[in-house]
């Protein structure tokens, strides 16, 4: 049993390496923005596919988990959702370099097409995906395989930070940035093979699915009504996200600051990278998942803070850094939180309310464009840091 799961748990880190290192090329702080720019898109534009990533999930969530929640195995429906994603990040990479060079609309219209089918296709899978993690890992060791995935996926990132770098060095603009998502792409079926041979268990208590959708919207509401816990993990998770107010526009910022070259980009992307993986050291062995909430909510405020008040090169890397070690500590706490408070026959709907609800701060870039356009960067900053700080504040509320 214990080989068995030994085997589970590094099939588990080894889909979140490759997964890392091909998704962290669209990373909303850093590539995203300089390739969204470059083919002539504003602002709004970067706000609005930053937003895409993974805001097109939130209008299936509820939907994918209206019906796993009669389905005694995922893995089956997983495999769809696995080749959705593939195709569509293989097709943005095939339509930059082929065509993005003489017609930038059609680049940008297959990033922003790309990007949907990528992130809709995940609503189907966070639920799916999640309720096999739930299976094959107990609430006392999933805490720490968490942890050990993202360090690795931490690992895959800055592996890719390299490898942007290099490539970007290599090849001109766009073409680029095209190489960059066809191989990544590539690089993704190693993760996905490697999660699709776990041995899925049968699920023992299922409920039975409502015969009509809005039957099970309302049973849903009704249980987020009566579940405390519940309702003030997701309005904390919530607020969470508006870091993302800023994280797009910072690299446009730290590009009117100091010369941008391949190099500095992949250094960036590296620096973010690392400190997520060297966080998950810590993460993996505190023993609440509200420290880390409430630290990973100080080193958010931490790192704007210090763009407000300093412009040097080295800054930078260290803002990067405390971002990368935030993002995965609130990624963890949250994702481990809501499998251990959801009873097991409930927990696709636990799964997809949380995911459903807090989508929504996928669309703060939105927001932060608007601010950004008519206030400026430091303006941008400091509303960021005080929405942070409220989070923080109710944080502390959390049982």
């Amino acid at each position: 049993m214990n080989k068995k799961r030994v085997s589970v748990k590094k099939k588990y880190a080894i889909h979140g390496f490759f997964i890392s290192i091909a998704t962290t090329i669209a990373e909303p702080a850093t590539i995203l923005p300089l390739m969204v720019s470059f083919f002539g898109g504003s602002h709004l534009l970067i706000g609005f596919f930053s937003s895409l990533i993974k805001g097109g999930a939130i209008l299936v969530q509820l939907f994918a988990a209206f019906y796993a929640q009669s389905y005694p195995r995922m893995m089956p429906y997983l495999y769809r959702v696995f080749a959705a994603r593939f195709f569509a990040w293989f097709g943005i990479g095939f339509v930059i370099f082929f065509f993005g060079e003489k017609h930038p609309n059609i680049a940008l219209a297959s990033i922003g097409v790309g990007l949907f089918i990528f992130s809709f296709a995940a609503g189907f899978g966070a639920v799916y995906f999640n309720e096999i993690v739930a299976k094959v890992f107990t609430n006392k060791n999933r805490g720490k395989a968490i942890a050990n995935r993202q360090f690795f996926m931490g690992l895959g990132s800055i592996i890719s930070g390299g490898i942007a770098g290099w490539i970007m060095s290599i090849y001109e603009a766009p073409h680029s940035f095209g190489v960059l998502y066809m191989f990544s792409a590539v690089l993704m079926l190693l993760g996905i093979y490697a999660f699709a041979t776990i041995e899925e268990p049968v699920k023992e208590q299922v409920s039975q699915k409502e015969e009509k959708f809005r039957h099970f919207l309302k049973n849903s509401f009704v249980t987020l009504r009566q579940d405390e816990r519940l309702r003030d993990q997701i309005l904390v998770y919530l607020i969470s996200y508006t870091y993302l107010l800023s994280l797009p526009f910072i690299i446009l910022d730290v590009k009117e600051q100091i010369e941008l070259s391949g190099l500095i980009i992949g250094g960036l992307i590296t620096a973010q990278m690392v400190g997520g993986m060297i966080s998950n050291i810590l993460w993996g062995y505190l023993s609440s998942n509200r420290y880390i909430i409430h630290t990973g909510f100080a080193l958010h405020i931490t790192a704007l803070a210090i763009l407000l008040f300093n412009k040097s090169e080295e800054s930078y890397f260290l803002v990067f850094f405390l971002i990368g070690a935030a993002m995965d500590g609130l990624r963890l706490a949250f994702s481990n939180m809501i499998l251990i408070i959801a009873p097991e026959h409930k927990r696709p709907v636990y799964i997809a309310l949380q995911s459903n609800l807090t989508s929504i701060g996928l669309f703060f870039p939105i927001l932060g464009a608007l601010v950004v356009d008519n206030f400026g960067y430091q303006t941008l900053y400091s509303f960021t840091i005080v929405t942070l700080s409220i989070g923080f504040l109710f944080s502390l509320k959390l049982k």
